[in-house]
């Protein structure tokens, strides 16, 4: 099968939007500020934007609120008009979903069942707001596997009757963009994505 091309799908939808003078909101989930710099730049003239901070996975939690407190601070310093809604902290959730899947290297199956969860809790959300679509940050990082993103939250909108934004961030640049976008606005780029057993590997540096 052809490799889809994620970004091209996203930018023929921002022209629609744009054509069209419409404005829709989204759900962005953020997995950390540098991931959510170019995103919500390259975003912002297209849609009401809500950030959803929901990240079971980030451990410890000292490392949860300072990506938190990163993320408010981006977004004050970038002059932008957006609610960030963040759920408290609880691993709980993560630990469970992980459960035997501990030494399963990164972009494995424990990765993919962590990514599913958090965009399942956007799209509940979305839903239950009457959001127009959802999305996440995590399509920018070179590090996830961007097809699977896109076909799980497809998949999951397709199950909460909401409408999933594809995307790949990377795209234009975009993960190019964010690299300046932190040393510009002196973002703490984490060296490991978030959980316990990525910290282990610090094989993944965004998201």
């Amino acid at each position: 099968m052809p490799k889809v091309n994620y970004g091209k799908i996203l930018d023929d939808k921002l022209a629609e939007l744009t054509k069209n003078g419409e404005k829709p909101s989204l759900l962005l989930h953020a997995c950390c500020a540098p991931c959510s710099s170019h995103t919500l730049l390259f975003l912002h003239e297209h849609f009401r934007i809500t950030l959803y901070f929901c990240n079971p996975n980030i451990a410890p939690q000292e490392e949860f609120d300072y990506r938190l407190d990163e993320l408010k601070r981006l977004v004050r310093e970038l002059g932008l008009d957006i609610e960030i809604i963040d759920e408290e902290y609880d691993p709980a959730p993560f630990y469970e979903l992980a459960k035997g899947l501990e030494d399963l290297p990164e972009r494995g199956e424990r990765c993919r069942r962590c990514i599913a969860y958090r965009l399942r809790k956007t799209a509940e959300l979305a839903k239950e707001r009457g959001f127009d679509y959802f999305t996440t940050t995590l399509t920018i990082s070179p590090h996830k596997d961007c097809a699977f993103i896109n076909e799980c939250g497809a998949d999951i909108a397709q199950k909460y009757g909401t409408e999933w934004l594809f995307s790949d961030f990377k795209k234009h640049d975009g993960y190019k963009h964010s690299i300046e976008l932190s040393r510009q606005y002196d973002l703490y780029r984490q060296d490991y994505c978030g959980c316990v057993y990525s910290r282990m590997n610090k094989g993944d540096k965004n998201g």
